[in-house]
């Protein structure tokens, strides 16, 4: 572990020092991550970049890779789907997917785990995002959820090859 990586806790996520409360999946945490069971899984995970809502927000400082949203894109979501667990972009999308540029604000800045990509193994789960949460304790579809103000500063201070670390019992 590096001060570096954020590591889920019992108080929370630890990130260089300091303590950052947060909202993890309905499910609790699981070593056995399977599509829609709302578990956060455990593991060591990549933050490989982001997205970030260009009409909402400026592009946010940091050094990992961020790309704005577009319009129509999503996030594959279907095991029958060759794309899943991958962004795509598509208006009418057959494929079940979850809408990345919502109207409520929970992906206005959205980093990217590893879990389970880029080759996705279908049905073992997909989008585990850091994002901002509804409110605290909210459980969230598997990600780790922060306040607004706290998700920012994580992005704004996150380098190249940081990680998500979730351990069996936090």
């Amino acid at each position: 572990m590096t001060p570096g990586d954020l590591i889920l806790t019992p108080r929370g996520v630890r990130f260089m020092g300091r303590y950052f409360p947060c909202s993890i999946g309905k499910g609790g945490i699981s070593a056995n991550k399977r599509e829609g069971d709302g578990a956060t899984p455990t593991g060591i995970h990549k933050i490989v970049g982001g997205f970030y809502r260009p009409d909402r927000i400026a592009p946010p400082r940091t050094a990992l890779p961020m790309m704005p949203l577009r319009l129509n894109d999503l996030w594959s979501d279907d095991v029958k789907d060759a794309e899943y667990n991958h962004l795509v972009n598509g208006h009418n999308y057959s494929f079940s997917h979850e809408k990345l540029r919502r109207a409520d604000p929970l992906y206005d800045l959205v980093l990217v785990t590893s879990w389970n990509w880029p080759c996705a193994t279908p049905g073992k789960g997909s989008a585990i995002f850091i994002h901002e949460w509804r409110r605290p304790g909210y459980g969230t579809e598997g990600c780790v959820a922060f306040s607004r103000t706290d998700l920012h500063y994580i992005v704004e201070n996150l380098r190249p090859g940081a990680r998500l670390i979730v351990p069996d019992q936090p």
